[in-house]
């Protein structure tokens, strides 16, 4: 009965120890995918363009598309991770940008460019 519970112990320890990671992963991995990103009120009027986020080697990076040309605007130079939120920095119409996006709910992000301009985004879905 000893040895039984020697060996059951540390297998329900590493069950609990990899649903606690894969939870975890699962959280850090919303913000994965493209995104319709809406801008209010810039001094160039209200924006909207595509934020294209994926992983690579377990770091969150990606790329700005024009929303008419899907042309790259610009490479996510970096993001900050946090559980429900990221800062994603850019360079574009002459600018260093970072936005602010934080998760409302499974499809919507709000957040802001700069910390001076509302935005809202909408994860976009690949057609079937």
């Amino acid at each position: 009965m000893m040895k039984k519970l020697q060996v059951l112990i540390p297998a329900l320890l590493l069950l609990l120890l990899v649903s606690v990671n894969l939870k975890a992963q699962d959280k850090a991995d919303y913000f994965i995918g493209k995104w319709n990103i809406f801008v209010a009120g810039t001094p160039n009027g209200d924006v909207k363009f595509i934020l294209n986020l994926e992983r690579k080697d377990g770091i969150l990076s990606g790329t700005v598309h024009d929303v008419t040309t899907n042309a790259e605007i610009s490479k996510v130079t970096k993001v900050e991770e946090k559980e429900q939120n990221i800062t994603a920095y850019f360079f574009a119409e002459g600018h260093d940008l970072s936005l602010y996006l934080d998760k409302k709910d499974d499809t919507h992000v709000v957040g802001n460019l700069l910390n001076m301009f509302d935005a809202t985004g909408e994860r976009m879905t690949e057609a079937k």
